[in-house]
């Protein structure tokens, strides 16, 4: 596509000489990544809140997550600024707040966020929740034959699996693991007083136990809880809490608080003195319930005294205790989404299938045709699957190579390639050992594969590999030919349902080269950064995204059309913000949306006022990367693994690849950047303050919600193909 040149505006002096002072390194034009990260959970919160866009159990659903979300966060993001507050680190972030200010500020912004949490439960979705007919119970709000069978069943099924532990001078305070539901006992002993015991909740049963109504509860006393089809539930741990008597025979059970523990999960593995990787890792995740303890979760009636046991016998902050009316642990409210009730959640759909692999023809004849490309969850992750399968089946394929990062149990795509081996291909895997809280499905994996004769590999040292690639090696009538699927996300059947991510199928040679290079240096040993087509970090990605970045300033210094759309994950990178930062002064047009952590400032006067920052939240999780460089009319699209965060750009190995084929570099921006942008139903709006607003249709223009047009037009991305 010849470049369309245009007359060179006139630049405005007074505003190049103010720009030109300002200080890119000044700390105030960076948000803080975990303040930014808190107002990510903020808006998946107020999906919960949402009762005008969202069905009643999707919005139990955003209340688990966000508190799934926040567990996580202080096992990782918490405990690591706690571990730099013991070390005294001096070094900063860009915002320049030091680990004791982001450990005070995390605490004031995640209060009023947590009071919203307890009241949107108890206020809002539990009484429209018993409107519909699904009782989310207390225990002394059960009747009397409904108490009796749950007694029956707590004496049969949960009393032979606890220990109540005591602590007094002849019994050490008891390890609390990590997440895990306690009570705290309180027991009045006639010859010694009150005494305390701690009450693990084994997590062996679901924490929301189904229970039949009162008229029918005595049809159920011989067949236990696992017939039950009603949809009443009551705590675990107020079952347990009612039946104490059984485990202190002959005291006085006077109260039982539940409580929880969350602890450091970020385990530093020395790779280096590793003998054995696969044993490290095991052992590391072993140690998670080891960790610091780094929050502690108390229910409001809990007294003083008692907490002061724990909080002393923890060796506790007064800011690392957190108080709620509960219930403690909200994350298991997921539980309720197992309900059979579709009037309460959201419409199923079927995804789409492009016309080009609904036929019988073989896949790699449909490839060397055409490219094809796939928006999961609106197009099917089957043809994904179904390529594997072929390939290990296909007489013709020499060998499958391939990255899994988060794969999932019971994963199609990993059977393929086993029975691939057994069918005499050469089949060797990367699985990556250390995808946090994977890890566990990743080794049970890697041993299954090993077992299987696939040749296994865990990665390079000192670096995650998080790259999404699968290459099928083909003996055909001209040659040899590599197909490679590329992709946004990973070989997960399931969360490619609830996943936006976009995959690339392609021979095309130079990179099929390229993903063959990437895979040498992955098996084996390699210093290649340069690549053909590909940007692979830890190489040489950043200095080729920035000086992407830099012709576009050029660009619109020539033509004024300067253009970027960036959709991504997260934005922390400050080498790369900086340099948005230089395309805005420059006069460049920079939409940037970023479902996550976003430290950039927009609209700072002389500094950012030409870039707009939006977060999609939805039914969906927003995962793709895609980099969209309008490049004076010859635009160019990329897609890849890669978010732009230190972590990424520096200590993983990623790749970002580019969609040449015109028809899709075209429906890419037409059809998924433009709607995207476009949303003003599900997007919100970054301020210069840090905050978010609510995008809304303007006067003139049409409700739009991306996710569901995304739906309503799925497939449009593969007309004409």
């Amino acid at each position: 596509m010849p470049k369309k040149k245009k007359k060179k505006k006139k630049s405005d002096k007074k505003s190049k000489k103010v720009t030109e002072t300002i200080d890119l390194d000044d700390s105030s034009l960076y948000f803080n990544r975990e303040l930014s990260w808190l107002q990510f959970n903020w808006r998946v919160l107020e999906e919960a809140l949402d009762e005008g866009r969202h069905p009643l159990l999707e919005r139990v659903k955003f209340l688990s997550i966000f508190a799934s979300n926040l567990d996580e966060f202080f096992m990782i993001r918490v405990s690591g600024l706690r571990r730099q507050l013991q070390a005294g680190a001096l070094k900063r972030p860009p915002d320049g707040m030091t680990p004791a200010e982001q450990l005070a500020a995390i605490r004031r912004q995640l209060m009023p966020a947590l009071d919203q949490q307890v009241a949107c439960w108890h206020k809002d979705l539990l009484p429209k929740l018993c409107a519909h007919d699904i009782n989310v119970l207390r225990y002394d709000e059960l009747k009397k034959k409904q108490r009796k069978l749950l007694r029956s069943y707590f004496e049969r099924e949960i009393y032979p699996a606890l220990t109540p532990l005591a602590f007094d001078p002849g019994h050490p305070f008891p390890h609390i693991s990590n997440l895990s539901m306690n009570l705290a006992v309180v027991i009045n002993d006639p010859s010694q007083g009150e005494r305390f015991a701690r009450l693990k909740v084994p997590a062996l049963f679901p924490r929301l136990l189904r229970i039949p109504s009162e008229e029918r509860a005595e049809s159920y006393e011989h067949l236990g809880l696992t017939e039950v089809m009603s949809n009443n539930f009551v705590w675990l741990e107020e079952v347990v809490g009612a039946n104490l008597d059984m485990l202190f025979p002959g005291l006085k059970a006077l109260a039982a608080y539940p409580f929880r523990v969350t602890r450091d999960a970020d385990q530093e593995i020395e790779e280096d003195e590793a003998a054995d990787l696969l044993a490290t890792i095991e052992e590391s995740v072993r140690m998670r319930h080891f960790g610091s303890v780094v929050r502690l979760e108390v229910d409001n009636a809990m007294p003083a005294r008692i907490r002061d046991i724990l909080v002393r016998n923890l060796r506790l902050a007064p800011y690392q205790v957190y108080t709620s009316k509960g219930p403690i642990g909200m994350a298991d409210l997921m539980e309720l989404t197992g309900v059979d009730r579709p009037d309460l959640k959201d419409p199923p759909f079927m995804p789409a299938v492009p016309n080009a692999l609904s036929t019988e023809e073989n896949i790699f004849s449909v490839i060397r045709r055409h490219n094809i490309l796939l928006y999961h969850p609106y197009d099917s992750f089957a043809p994904v699957v179904d390529f594997v399968r072929e390939a290990a089946t296909d007489p013709r394929v020499l060998a499958i190579k391939q990255t899994l990062y988060r794969v999932g149990p019971n994963s199609p795509v990993v059977a393929a390639l086993m029975e691939a081996r057994e069918n005499g291909k050469q089949v060797a895997v990367l699985v990556e050992l250390k995808a946090r809280f994977d890890e566990e499905n990743n080794i049970v994996w890697a041993r299954s594969l090993e077992e299987a004769g696939v040749h296994v590999v865990y990665g390079l040292v000192g670096l995650k590999t998080h790259t999404k690639l699968l290459q099928v090696v083909r003996r055909e009538g001209d040659g040899i030919r590599q197909y490679v699927h590329m992709s946004t996300g990973n070989y997960n059947d399931v969360t490619a349902r609830i996943y936006t991510d976009i995959g690339y199928f392609t021979c095309d040679p130079e990179l099929g080269a390229d993903v063959s290079d990437l895979f040498n240096a992955l098996t084996g040993y390699s210093h290649q950064e340069k690549y053909r087509k590909l940007l692979v970090a830890p190489g040489l990605m950043r200095e080729e995204l920035l000086e992407r970045i830099e012709r576009e300033i050029e660009e619109h210094k020539d033509g004024g059309d300067g253009h970027l759309v960036f959709k991504m994950n997260s934005l922390v990178d400050k080498g790369c913000i900086q340099a948005l930062y230089r395309a805005s002064q420059a006069g460049v047009k920079v939409d940037l949306q970023v479902r996550g952590i976003c430290c950039l400032r927009p609209s700072v006067p002389g500094v950012s006022e030409n870039i707009t920052v939006t977060s999609i939240v939805g039914r969906f999780l927003e995962h793709p990367r895609i980099y969209y460089f309008h490049n004076g009319g010859e635009e160019e699209m990329l897609l890849g693994s890669a978010d732009l965060m230190p972590r990424n750009l520096n200590r993983r190995v990623e790749q970002i690849f580019p969609v040449e084929d015109p028809h899709f570099r075209k429906v890419l921006y037409r059809d998924i950047l433009k709607t995207h942008l476009k949303d003003n139903q599900q997007a919100r709006r970054l301020l210069p303050d840090g905050s978010y607003e609510h995008v809304h249709p303007g006067p003139k223009d049409p409700a739009l919600n991306s996710q569901l047009w995304m739906i309503q037009h799925r497939g449009v991305w593969n007309n004409g193909e």
